[in-house]
């Protein structure tokens, strides 16, 4: 009988160990309980990023053992290089009776992450599926942005040329405005400044912006004003603190 496929969320970024003994473990105010034990007692693992899921795991082993020690821990990779040839040999411990774990970088795996194909596979192959319970930077951007929670999309990263990028927002805001949808974007961190003053400078005064920074962190930012005020702001020099650090920018026409 095959093993099951759990579906690990991560932390959103780095989170730090408490410096007091008996103080609250970080980790519990960002995975449930029963979700850490799911994700200690496994031995292997399909990650987006090996370095990145050790380092989720000693976080983990700081909270309870682990099935193995880390260094025995089998991880294969899966990122947006994999070919679709190398899917089904993912999957094959699973095929063999081992439960198994797709773990994105950071948030919840399969939502703007690679892993979504593995997934479709899994049910192809007759493996059982379990999503567990976890953080998602865009559905906490959605729910702190104060826009549109009722329709909303994720777009995605936009064109790096700056040309093709205002035409996609100008696109964008015209989808929202229709259709009364909250639109999601993302970026890599060190283009962050770069993104907002696009979206100031190409979407009309009235549309809403959001920009959601290290959701679930101890440094989380949330602010959302019209584009004419993050004009207005980034002319002054009062952006926000967002240099080569996760943010979703949503953005909502009026």
């Amino acid at each position: 009988m095959p093993g099951i496929l759990y579906l690990i969320p991560n932390t959103l970024g780095p989170v730090e160990l408490p410096s007091e003994d008996g103080a609250p473990h970080p980790l519990d105010a960002i995975i449930p309980r029963e979700v850490q034990a799911i994700a200690a007692r496994l031995d292997y693992f399909v990650a987006e990023n090996a370095k990145t899921t050790r380092a989720f795991l000693k976080l983990l082993a700081s909270r309870q053992p682990l099935a193995k020690p880390i260094q025995e821990i089998d991880i294969a990779e899966l990122n947006v290089n994999t070919a679709a040839a190398a899917l089904p040999a993912l999957l094959a411990p699973l095929l063999e009776g081992r439960d198994g774990g797709l773990i994105s970088e950071a948030g919840v795996p399969a939502v703007a992450d690679p892993g979504a194909n593995l997934v479709r596979l899994a049910h192809q192959r007759g493996i059982q599926v379990r999503p567990l319970v976890g953080p998602s930077s865009l559905l906490l951007a959605v729910m702190a942005s104060g826009l549109n929670g009722q329709s909303f999309a994720f777009n995605g990263y936009l064109p790096t040329d700056a040309e093709a990028r205002g035409k996609r927002i100008r696109q964008l805001e015209d989808r929202s405005r229709k259709e009364k949808q909250t639109q999601l974007l993302i970026e890599t961190p060190y283009r962050n400044a770069a993104m907002l003053e696009a979206l100031a400078g190409n979407c009309q005064p009235g549309t809403l912006v959001c920009v959601a920074t290290d959701l679930s962190l101890p440094t989380e930012s949330v602010r959302t004003l019209s584009a004419a005020q993050w004009k207005t702001a980034l002319a002054a020099g009062k952006g926000p603190d967002f240099h080569k650090k996760p943010t979703v920018f949503l953005l909502l026409a009026d």
